[in-house]
């Protein structure tokens, strides 16, 4: 059964978020054959259409106004109720990010619609287009179907492999006309607290601490690690408390859900809030003075011993390592 699949891409700092690439993925299993239409909203990014297309989508609607340039749930709720009035979709796709996950409900609220949220896994099943999500703290996971009216789905990042990449493919970039008004809220200025280099929530590989770090500078071994590997620096809430990093670096059930290919702890305890954020994760490496900690029951590798101690010695191993390779 061939579905139309609107997919909205997410754009930030001038170019699209790599879950929008993973997304298009999910819309290809969701059409079936059908036609996968990317979204563009904001300001001047008519031009990252291309990159869309290359990733999967057969075409791409944009909605630009200059006052679509920083998000508002209002205004970009306004431009993609537009695009669903001209397109008429059998399914929408959007990334389980903190844009997607503000604006998928509205607009499943205006639409009278369901919604199916923070999907793992996507896979066509007879008629039905099938979703697993985790339930539970990610403790366990349901699977469930749309029967009636559209097909309307978050992804989590990271979970979803993007198609290659294809320069040769080629479709049409239309604007549709859009009328943004009667908004609420005016943005007068965006303050980020984002951890630098890569984005955590799309980071392949995560070096996080937890009150074992003992302090601010406690970080620092990890910042070296995750560097070697390309990766990013997380944190337990118990770090964030007592002020050792920003809460920005937060992963658990209050902060930041992620999935990367590799997850190091070091010096996590393992409470049930802190699982709940990277539980998921495909392979997870503990390092914990105590051999009792939580951690551990989770974790596909596990030290015991003084993170100050192993965090050094895994990176001095992994840069010969690289340099082996070079």
């Amino acid at each position: 059964m061939s579905r139309k699949v609107l997919v909205v891409g997410e754009v930030r700092d001038g170019s699209l978020r790599n879950v929008s690439y993973e997304t298009i993925a999910a819309g290809k299993t969701v059409a079936e054959g059908g036609e996968v239409v990317g979204v563009l909203i904001g300001d001047a990014v008519k031009d990252l259409g291309k990159d869309m297309i290359q990733y999967g989508a057969d075409r791409v609607a944009v909605v630009e106004d200059e006052k679509l340039k920083s998000y508002s749930s209002d205004g970009f709720s306004q431009a993609l109720l537009a695009i669903v009035e001209s397109e008429k979709p059998d399914g929408i796709l959007i990334g389980h990010t903190a844009l997607g996950k503000d604006l998928a409900p509205k607009v499943a609220a205006k639409l009278d619609t369901g919604l199916i949220s923070d999907a793992t896994a996507v896979e066509s099943a007879g008629e039905h287009v099938v979703f697993t999500r985790p339930i539970y703290s990610g403790k366990a996971f349901e699977k469930k179907i749309v029967t009636d009216g559209i097909i309307f789905a978050t992804i989590r990042p990271n979970n979803i492999s993007p198609l290659e990449k294809d320069e040769s493919r080629t479709g049409d970039i239309e604007t549709v006309r859009a009328e943004i008004k009667d908004l609420r809220t005016v943005i007068k200025e965006v303050v980020r607290k984002v951890s630098e280099g890569v984005d955590l929530s799309e980071a392949k590989v995560i070096v996080s601490g937890g009150r074992g770090v003992k302090s601010a500078d406690g970080f620092k071994p990890l910042k070296e690690l995750a560097d070697v590997l390309g990766g990013a620096v997380g944190a337990s809430r118990g770090a964030c408390d007592a002020g050792y990093c920003d809460y920005s670096l937060q992963i658990g059930q209050t902060g930041k859900v992620v999935t990367p290919d590799l997850y190091i702890a070091c010096g996590i305890s393992g409470a049930i809030q802190h699982l709940a954020g990277m539980s998921n994760s495909k392979v997870i490496v503990a390092i914990n003075k105590d051999p009792e900690a939580n951690i551990f029951n989770v974790a596909d590798y596990g030290i015991v011993g003084d993170l100050f101690e192993v965090v050094p010695l895994l990176t001095e191993e992994i840069k010969k390592l690289k340099v082996t390779s070079a």
